[in-house]
This record gives C-alpha cells, structure tokens and sequence, in this order.
C-alpha cells in the first residue's frame, strides 16, 4: 500500500503558500514550479484544499492563500482532503475469498479489526501534528 503523492504535493503546496505568500502572488503556475508538476495537478488540489476550508482562493486576480489560523489545521485534514479513501477506510479488501477456503472464510475475522486499528493509529499520529509545526520546521531550513 502507498499513499499518493498528492498528499505530500498539498503538504508542500501550503509550505510553498506561507513562506512566499508576503514576496509573490501565489498562483497554480507558481505552486506548480515549486512543486515541479503540471500546474493542472496543483489546480486539482487547490480546489480540494479549497472545498476543506484550509485554503482561499482570490477571484479575479488569482492568489492562494491559508485559509485559516495554521495551528487549527492538521496533517489528517489535508489528509482527508486531498486522499479521500472508499467508505471511510483506508485498506481495501479483496472482494471475494474462497468461503471453501478456511483462511478466505475467516480473513475478514482476522484482519478486519487490525486494520481499524492501523488506520486510526495512522490518523491519531496526523491529528497530532498541525501544519503550523511542519511550516515552523521548514522556516528553520529554508
């Protein structure tokens, strides 16, 4: 399993929106030459991040900016708001074990309950970190 990368392009999109938001106009071009991707993946995300209430977007003019206070936003919500996952669930089972099978029969006994338990200690770990801390990190590299 892995999670795609728009999670980490909109970690780096809100980086990129906090350090330059005072020097430039912040753009999809603009986001997307920090990012070095197409700037029609950075309009994507952007949108996402827009409808989650953690970005604003100027009319007119253009211009992204954060839109709320970075301490009230955490990694689970960009999480949620750019990786959205099938019923709320973050493994995908098979669809249909052998039930002739003892092991197909019990997978679901087995592993169902580990795997609630994986994704909420994934998610608890997310909900402990805000944006604010992962921009405060960068701001001492950058």
């Amino acid at each position: 399993m892995q999670i795609s990368s728009r999670f980490t392009i909109a970690v780096h999109v809100l980086i990129a929106i906090e350090t330059f938001k005072d020097s430039y106009k912040i753009t999809s071009d603009f986001l997307a030459s920090s990012v070095n991707v197409n700037p029609v993946v950075i309009r994507r995300l952007i949108q996402q991040l827009k409808k989650a209430n953690i970005i604003t977007v100027k009319r007119g003019s253009g211009g992204a900016d954060i839109g709320r206070p970075l301490k009230d936003i955490t990694l689970l919500d960009v999480y949620r708001a750019v990786e959205p996952v099938e019923n709320g669930e973050l493994f995908h089972f098979h669809e249909k074990p052998n039930v002739k099978c003892p092991v197909g029969r019990n997978i679901h006994n087995i592993m169902d309950k580990r795997l609630r338990e994986i994704q909420a200690a994934m998610e608890e770990k997310m909900r402990s970190i805000t944006v604010e801390a992962v921009v405060n990190d960068a701001k001492k590299i950058i």
